[in-house]
């Protein structure tokens, strides 16, 4: 009669335990099995995509030496002053570790203005800033920093949304003055941050804030990338091309006029004196409500006149997509035209209660197959862009959008 399944095992691995418990193996055999991968089952990575598409990615991978490309962005909007509720956001999206330093999890972080005011956390902000871009920097990692309307205030003099217990953790107003423009605030400003950004979504186009030259940019890819600004880029603004160069410049130039001339003491208590006097008129205009920093036409128009407009704005600056901060909405990223328009904005500093949120990115370009092996250019692929929102505890996919392309794209 054959022994019960629980017995027999009983009976055939007991013995086994007690050999290894009277001679237990040395432990240098156990670190060194450790190294090795497990084998299928439990070791076996499981694909997502479909089982055609990846035989096909990896026997023309084998072939011709391509491998799929991957790139992850996130962007965050307004901090205004608040450091804790900064260092959740980006942990939550995995831009940085529970320590606050660069994670390595993603390849572009964006930051779209409007770090300062309405909280205290000024120089904290932007000293984690700094040290997150040179964190990102030894890795190959990278970080886009953009000047909001909020920054321009305060080099200006405008500093109706400054509290005293801000400028008491610079040590006063000179010293806040000093700190903003000659100062470690005022040179990051200077090196580091710029009106708008266009990000490549594949390095085939260039580095970031390579310029859009539509008459030879005429590729699968040609906008294949995402612009960055704080407040919008206007259909109707004059210096919109070329992007992103035009606009970058224009601010650099304001910024260096501001600099040149002593702090404009603070409005208030003191009154406004504005941009000064040496400013250009495209210097001017930059800075108006029809500028890329106080823009609100994309998250304020209606659905039809946005949508009718958007098309426009983007072939012109050689992108797929507009991100954007400035216009708050405490409750959620704003999705507008399919995802053509996305604001971020959604109040995150204390100072508004908001809800906490980034935009995440996730692109892929996957080989798939070519017609003839000799010519690179007649390769297919498969490119995949998944846009979300992340919020505590949940993410909401806002576009999932692929589609076939041909060429010969590398990543050098």
């Amino acid at each position: 009669m054959p022994l019960p399944r629980p017995i027999v095992w009983i009976t055939v691995v007991t013995p086994i335990i007690a050999l290894f418990l009277v001679f237990p193996p040395p432990i240098h055999l156990i670190k060194s099995a450790a190294k090795y991968s497990i084998p299928w089952p439990l070791g076996h990575h499981v694909s997502l995509g479909s089982n055609a598409g990846h035989s096909q990615s990896i026997a023309y991978e084998q072939a011709h030496g391509l491998r799929p490309f991957t790139r992850r962005i996130v962007a965050v909007g307004d901090l205004h002053g608040d450091m804790p509720n900064a260092q959740t956001v980006l942990q939550m999206a995995g831009v940085v570790d529970a320590n606050g330093d660069w994670s390595g999890e993603v390849d572009f972080f964006v930051q779209t203005g409007d770090i300062i005011d309405r909280g205290d956390d000024t120089i904290k902000l932007y000293a984690w800033m700094d040290k997150l871009r040179e964190q990102a920097h030894e890795v190959d990692g990278t970080v886009l920093s953009h000047l909001g309307n909020h920054e321009w205030m305060n080099a200006i003099g405008d500093w109706r949304y400054v509290r005293s217990s801000e400028i008491a953790t610079f040590g006063g107003v000179a010293a806040r003055q000093r700190m903003l423009s000659s100062g470690r605030i005022g040179k990051s400003w200077t090196a580091n941050y710029t009106i708008t950004s266009r990000l490549p979504l594949h390095p085939s186009l260039g580095p970031p804030n390579t310029d859009y030259i539509s008459s030879t940019s005429n590729d699968a890819l040609s906008h294949a990338a995402l612009s960055f600004v704080h407040g919008g880029l206007s259909a109707t603004y004059h210096d919109l091309t070329p992007f992103p160069s035009r606009i970058n410049d224009l601010g650099a130039s304001l910024l260096r006029k501001i600099y040149s001339h002593p702090p404009a003491p603070p409005s208030p208590p003191n009154p406004y004196s504005g941009l000064p006097s040496d400013a250009t008129e495209a210097e001017r205009e930059l800075y108006g409500g029809n500028g890329p920093l106080w823009y609100r036409g994309w998250a304020l128009d209606s659905e039809q006149n946005v949508c009718s407009q958007v098309d426009d704005v983007l072939r012109r600056t050689g992108t797929r997509r507009m991100v954007m901060g400035h216009t708050p909405d405490f409750e959620h990223i704003t999705s507008r035209c399919s995802g053509k328009i996305i604001i971020i904005d959604t109040g995150i500093s204390h100072a508004y209660g908001g809800v906490l949120s980034a935009l995440s990115i996730e692109y892929t370009l996957t080989p798939l197959s070519v017609t003839d092996p000799s010519s690179p250019s007649e390769a297919r692929w498969l490119e995949r862009e998944v846009v979300s929102a992340l919020y505590p505890g949940r993410r909401d996919i806002l576009v999932d959008e692929e589609r076939q392309v041909q060429g010969a794209f590398t990543e050098a």
